[in-house]
């Protein structure tokens, strides 16, 4: 009763109408092949699975715009590149995620001082160390946080549990002091 519409019909039905049934037969040829195209790229099946929905949700609310000039064919090829690029910005996020992680690990789990850590508490380097260790411990854990652990200021503010400029006020007083300290 109801006949098969091709790729480029259900798209343009979906651009211009909104059409949910459209939508939903799009899913259902696509979302299995997309998932295992995926599953190829990345273990995780629970990033896969978002990059799934992430790419099917771009393609209903217009986010992604398909060309029909390439036409109908190529339709899994441009959901493939959509949700390949899904794919590559979910793995940095989690690259930024995880490092943040082991971050935060690191301030949790401190059974000995690092070298870092002794660095700051001033043993290791004369004037440095004692600037250092006068400054106080809200500027020290900013210089620690973005100076010697390399995080970003989202990072680590979100590591002080602090706002982002709060971060670059203090890091810049940070380096003031110390600057003075060691004039």
């Amino acid at each position: 009763m109801s006949e098969t519409r091709s790729d480029g019909e259900l798209l343009r039905a979906i651009s211009a109408h909104a059409d949910r049934r459209a939508f939903e037969e799009l899913y259902r040829r696509y979302a299995p092949w997309l998932r295992a195209r995926l599953r190829g790229r990345c273990a995780d099946l629970g990033v896969v699975d978002d990059v799934v929905q992430e790419t099917f949700l771009a393609v209903w609310r217009g986010k992604a715009r398909y060309r029909e000039e390439a036409g109908a064919a190529d339709a899994a090829g441009w959901l493939w590149r959509i949700g390949s690029r899904r794919l590559v910005d979910a793995l940095r996020g989690d690259g930024a995620r995880g490092r943040l992680r082991q971050a935060l690990a690191r301030l949790r789990h401190r059974d000995e001082a690092s070298a870092e850590e002794r660095v700051l508490a001033g043993v290791e380097h004369g004037d440095l160390a004692g600037a250092l260790v006068r400054l106080s411990p809200e500027l020290r854990a900013v210089l620690q946080a973005t100076v010697v652990d390399g995080l970003t200021t989202r990072e680590a503010a979100v590591l002080l549990g602090i706002p982002p400029g709060t971060v670059k006020t203090r890091a810049m007083r940070a380096r003031k002091q110390l600057r003075e300290a060691l004039a």
